[in-house]
């Protein structure tokens, strides 16, 4: 993964309620009660992220964790109450207003839960608009449009209206709409929660294949952990408003930071999260029956290794790192590790 860092919020507050500002600016480290005796709520408190270029961020939590308000500061649709967001070494609290609208046509894609598509255009119209409001020409704009449209696996559907798409269909249209702007930065707040379960896996599955061929900068919201293990490169895991730990998902559930996290983690099925690289010890002995991927999770290597007579050479960046023994797979596979 490249490391450098596209977006970066610096010790970030959004508080509701009377004289917000100047209490932060009275009390810089205000706690809870705090707070509460100020008739103040903490959406968010304290937020320090760092989001680097092509990975998917997953911000989780439960209802009313401060996530989507959290990700909704870092595009300044929500104004912080104190802190500091960075994005490409800028920071955004400086933009005017004008700015801060080019930047968010040019280089940002939104993704919500509502899909908000215009029921009086069509797919391909829905697709352009974004274009269409910066002044791109029509010929230029429905012509990117048809590229996303085809992409996101609607070709055939570009005449048809909302009314006439499935939900998945239509978070489909609302994923091509954000990314005509080819989007450095993409915004996703909880776009598959509602959907039923079938087709939510399927826009996983397709958000998968789209990330894997554009390589996005990707924030996105989920209060799912198998639908954020599935996707995320690091998780920010947020309880009232503050962020608890931001690890990789089998760090969170193998090294949780607080316990908050460790009961969040607890009823995670491991043989999804943890890998053989987790599990890989010393060198023993001359016989192995073949080799894994240090990246693989023991649920797909699971019942190779547990059937085998011996254990499997781990394999990272070419160079055997240890080994995998059936034991080993054992523990994770009935809970003991």
């Amino acid at each position: 993964m490249n490391q450098s860092v596209i977006l970066e919020c610096r010790d970030v507050w959004k508080l509701y309620g009377p004289n917000a500002g100047t209490f932060l600016k009275n009390t810089p480290v205000p706690k809870k009660g705090d707070l509460g005796r100020a008739g103040l709520i903490g959406a968010v408190r304290a937020a320090n992220v760092q989001i680097f270029k092509g990975e998917i961020f997953v911000i989780m939590g439960l209802s009313g964790s401060g996530k989507s308000t959290l990700v909704r500061c870092l595009s300044r649709l929500v104004e912080p109450t104190a802190g500091e967001i960075h994005f490409e070494g800028e920071n955004l609290l400086n933009k005017s207003d004008k700015e801060l609208i080019q930047i968010r046509r040019s280089k940002m894609g939104m993704v919500f839960q509502q899909f908000a598509l215009l029921p009086h255009l069509t797919v391909l119209e829905n697709a352009a608009f974004p274009l269409d409001v910066q002044g791109v020409p029509k010929a230029e704009r429905l012509a990117r449009a048809q590229e996303v449209v085809e992409l996101v696996g609607l070709k055939g559907r570009e005449g048809y209206y909302p009314r006439e798409l499935s939900g998945g269909q239509q978070q489909r249209v609302g994923i091509a709409r954000s990314l005509a702007v080819e989007p450095d930065l993409w915004f996703l707040d909880e776009p598959f929660s509602a959907l039923d379960p079938l087709i939510r896996r399927e826009m996983q599955d397709e958000f998968i294949r789209l990330q894997n061929m554009l390589h996005k900068t990707i924030v996105f919201i989920t209060h799912d952990f198998d639908e954020a293990i599935r996707l995320a490169d690091r998780i920010a895991v947020m309880k009232d408003g503050a962020i608890q730990q931001v690890a990789k998902p089998e760090e969170l559930v193998l090294n949780p930071a607080t316990d908050y996290v460790a009961e969040f983690t607890r009823h995670v099925n491991r043989a999804k999260v943890i890998t053989a690289a987790a599990l890989a010890e010393p060198l023993s002995g001359d016989s192995f029956s073949g080799t894994v991927p240090a990246s693989a999770t023991i649920e797909s290597i699971g019942d190779r290794v547990e059937a085998a007579e011996h254990p499997f050479h781990v394999e990272q960046d070419g160079k055997i790192i240890g080994q995998i023994t059936r034991s080993a797979v054992i523990d994770v596979l009935v809970g003991r590790r």
